[in-house]
């Protein structure tokens, strides 16, 4: 009975220290990852919501419109709550990946871990850990929109990230900061489907089928896989969450004197976004932006999981 408590005891911490390695690895992998590709989300962003004179062409031309009105630094506006949202979002969804794995593989009777049980449990792990980043999300994409403003010649309305959450927050209250979990929890949970479970299937499969070694070589056409599927996979949601989020405006009060955020309604939910879109302005208009969409999460997802593959490797972990 002691022998069997001082061994729990012991693998306690261990279990634990485990994991907690495993949740910063997957997040100074992302760090890198969304710091080099940033860039084009915020042009995807700006083609998903803006229809104007200051976002007329593609992904090219809005990309140089931003850099000649605004200043190369201005791609990466926002991109603080963007990487502060990833030690919530990637760290969750990578470290309950890995638990649910490990609980649901019998590696007995399985030889190799099953697509469906890879796609459950991706969408699962996905859905949890974007409920939990959603306010850094509202803030990165409401960031996103000040260049534009600023070029619409309209106040600004934040001087900066830590500002805007706490306008969101003191104008919307606690649960405003979850404006558009719904279609964002939708759009996470198809990516991570796609993403780890094309990623974690497409490695060993090329490992077990194809005798190929484990290394960086087939992380990265395991990661070029990945980011196609979870491109076309997620594209559509991600554009309702955008729509969604962007129905907070920022006005002047009558005196013109204080500024506050106000919740313009243009859908009366998800799937009202989804036919408004729709009908006004065809269907491939959920894939606005697929281009710059895919391009980021191409290299997105190469970076992430060659990074993450070394800095497992480099740090005693078993490979992902």
């Amino acid at each position: 009975m002691s022998a069997t408590t001082s061994a729990d005891n012991h693998n306690n911490p261990q279990t634990f220290q485990r994991i907690a390695t495993k949740y910063f690895l997957s997040c100074n992998a992302a760090l890198v990852a969304e710091s080099v590709t940033y860039p084009l989300d915020i042009t995807k962003t700006r083609l998903q919501i803006a229809k104007n004179k200051f976002t007329r062409g593609g992904m090219i031309q809005v990309t140089l419109d931003i850099i000649r009105r605004e200043g190369a630094l201005a791609l990466w506006t926002g991109v603080g709550p963007a990487i502060t949202r990833h030690y919530i979002y990637t760290g969750i969804r990578m470290g309950a990946y890995e638990q649910i794995r490990n609980l649901t593989y019998h590696r007995d009777s399985e030889k190799s871990y099953p697509l469906w049980k890879s796609m459950a449990t991706g969408a699962v792990s996905g859905c949890v850990a974007q409920f939990a980043a959603s306010p850094t999300d509202l803030v990165k994409v409401q960031m996103q929109m000040e260049g534009l403003r600023r070029l619409q010649n309209q106040p600004l309305r934040y001087t900066g990230a830590i500002d805007c959450f706490r306008s969101l927050y003191r104008t919307q209250g606690f649960f405003g900061l979850w404006v558009g979990w719904l279609p964002n929890c939708q759009r996470a949970a198809l990516l991570n489907m796609a993403d780890i479970a094309t990623y974690d299937n497409v490695k060993h499969g090329l490992i077990d089928n194809l005798k190929m070694k484990d290394n960086w070589i087939v992380h990265a056409m395991a990661s070029s896989c990945a980011g196609l599927a979870a491109a076309i996979v997620s594209l559509p949601s991600d554009v309702v969450k955008t729509r969604m989020m962007d129905q907070i405006r920022h006005e002047l009060d009558a005196k013109m004197q204080h500024k506050k955020n106000t919740h313009v309604v243009l859908y009366n939910g998800v799937i009202d976004c989804y036919i408004k879109i729709i009908k006004n302005e065809g269907f491939f208009s959920l894939y606005k932006g697929f281009i710059p969409s895919y391009i980021r999460m191409a290299p997105w997802s190469l970076t992430f999981w060659v990074s993450y593959e070394k800095i497992r490797e480099l740090t005693g972990a078993s490979s992902f």
